[in-house]
């Protein structure tokens, strides 16, 4: 598997992020569990809100694929997301 940096900007909707945040939150433990989702967290710069997650996939389209059951992303939540390759050199994450 190779580790995947995704990005989530999020759409201005705060109030809705609130009312699905059990649902988003859940939906990332399971794959937690699963071992796919190595960690997850909201980032801000300013104004921006959005969130860094970490995933193992085969490929930069099945990362994306696997998020794409997110809540936030099903209700329209997620603005912007970005799939990058990651190669932890120093550290590791999980």
């Amino acid at each position: 598997m190779t580790t995947y940096a995704v990005t989530y900007v999020y759409d201005d909707r705060a109030c809705d992020r609130d009312t699905h945040r059990p649902a988003h939150r859940a939906f990332l433990s399971g794959l937690h569990a699963a071992g796919v989702l190595r960690a997850s967290g909201p980032v801000s710069d300013g104004d921006m809100q959005g969130a860094l997650l970490v995933v193992d996939a085969p490929d930069a389209e099945a990362a994306g694929a696997i998020l794409d059951s997110d809540p936030f992303a099903l209700e329209g939540l997620v603005a912007a997301r970005a799939v990058a390759e990651w190669t932890v050199v120093i550290g590791s994450v999980g």
